[in-house]
């Protein structure tokens, strides 16, 4: 999978506009999405600022480009009236975003169109439906711009959008040798940020469950390494339980969202164990000399991948869910760690250590097709967008001043760039989709 884009052939007066994903042309599709129409007196920023968030996540996928409004020859004024394709051809506009907003008190309502213009007809989704509306309160606009975006990019490429979720990460503060660390929360786009911890101890690799509404993380603030499950609406949390003098780490949950499994180390070995959430049940999985860490679920709950150094260097390998024998996966030159099954099932992101570089890549869940999408001085943790088409990680610079900030990429290398957090940054974990 190229993971590029082109217009599917033919699109023309018979062919709906279509993003072809696996295509290996590079050619942002070109959009134009004027101002949203506000359709009460309330509304008027909102309508402006809606618009800019639209395009935003678009042309932030890299597959998008923004014509300017300084290129349109005609305006919208009237979300009903007839749109003038040729208009909007003239300035090769290929797709065109209309939405009209109306605020009332607290609440918001926001409605939009898709065209397709060299067709002339508006694009529908896989329903048949046209247009559509979101409603809301006037605190939550941005998270309807993103389902507006996350619409449209359906609509265009036929696949889910990520625009509405958020992310779970490490923030960092002050110098290496001191450096404080305290969970945050953000919009997937770094707005709405929101901290869940203190920086009094250290806290680590962030998870969140299938439903979004928890998150499980790794503290050391009883001076070993604990799991901590914390209710994101609350900000209550739980310790799970783990042996005295044990050290617990590298949790994950299963996809129903009732199990963890997670690293335990104890007597000087280091093997995975799940445990029900609820009964506070533990079942080991591995039994050997090596360490094993970093398990990751696949998404229909049946096998894990984990990392492993039982063949004498770090390697990937998976496993029944349940235990028992496991397969090696990875087979390139270097050591391979912090495996994740994609929310698609077929491929596996991880880390990857080779002749004094970090990446992370991408490899199917046999080892083949292995891709390396990254190369620094240390690129680690990667997390998936819900749609499985990006990763977002973490990057740390070399030196003493040195410092760890998130990214984003998507799985063919292309579109690498850096993720807006007001200071550093370091294990992000992607939600699903908000419901």
């Amino acid at each position: 999978m190229a993971a590029t884009l082109a217009l599917a052939p033919n699109q023309s007066q018979a062919q709906p506009l279509r993003i072809v994903i696996d295509d290996p042309t590079i050619e942002p599709l070109p959009f134009a999405v004027p101002s949203f129409q506000p359709e009460s007196g309330e509304a008027g920023q909102m309508a402006v600022d809606l618009a800019r968030v639209v395009s935003e996540d678009l042309t932030g996928t890299g597959l998008f480009r923004e014509i300017p409004a300084s290129a349109y020859i005609s305006t919208v004024s009237d979300f009903n009236a007839p749109v003038e394709y040729a208009d909007w051809k003239a300035i090769n506009a290929q797709a065109l975003i209309t939405g009209a907003v109306n605020v009332t008190g607290n609440s918001v309502n926001v409605k939009f169109r898709v065209y397709d213009v060299f067709s002339g007809e508006e694009l529908l989704d896989g329903n048949g439906q046209g247009g559509l509306q979101f409603s809301g309160t006037v605190d939550g606009w941005r998270r309807m711009a993103h389902k507006v975006a996350d619409a449209v990019y359906s609509r265009i490429t036929g696949e889910g959008g990520y625009f509405d979720s958020r992310v779970v990460y490490v923030s960092e503060t002050g110098p290496k040798d001191d450096r404080q660390k305290r969970l945050a929360i953000m919009d997937y786009d770094g707005a709405n940020l929101k901290y869940l911890t203190e920086s009094g101890s250290i806290v680590l690799a962030p998870r969140f469950s299938p439903d979004g509404n928890r998150v499980l993380y790794t503290s050391y603030e009883s001076g070993f390494p604990r799991i901590y499950v914390l209710d994101i609406g609350s900000v209550q949390r739980r310790a799970l339980e783990s042996a005295e003098g044990s050290m617990a780490f590298a949790p994950r949950f299963s996809p129903s969202g009732q199990t963890v499994v997670y690293s335990l180390s104890q007597g000087g070995n280091t093997d995975i164990f799940t445990m029900d959430i609820n009964s506070g049940q533990s079942v080991r999985l591995t039994n050997t000399p090596a360490i094993e860490t970093a398990p990751s679920f696949s998404p229909d709950g049946s096998k894990i991948v984990f990392e492993s150094d039982r063949s004498g260097s770090q390697q990937l390998y998976i496993m029944p869910a349940t235990g028992g024998e496991a397969t090696r996966i990875s087979f390139g030159e270097g050591r391979y760690g912090t495996p994740v099954w994609s929310p698609r099932g077929d491929l596996v992101a991880f880390t990857k250590q080779n002749k004094g570089r970090f990446h992370i890549g991408v490899m199917r869940t046999d080892g083949s097709e292995e891709r390396l999408l990254t190369a620094s001085f240390l690129d680690e943790g990667p997390t998936w967008a819900p749609n499985g088409r990006v990763i977002m990680f973490a990057r740390e610079t070399q030196g003493a001043g040195g410092s760890s900030s998130l990214y984003s990429v998507d799985i063919s290398g292309r579109n690498l760039k850096p993720v807006r957090t007001p200071e550093g940054g370091s294990d992000p974990s992607w939600s699903p989709l908000q419901k």
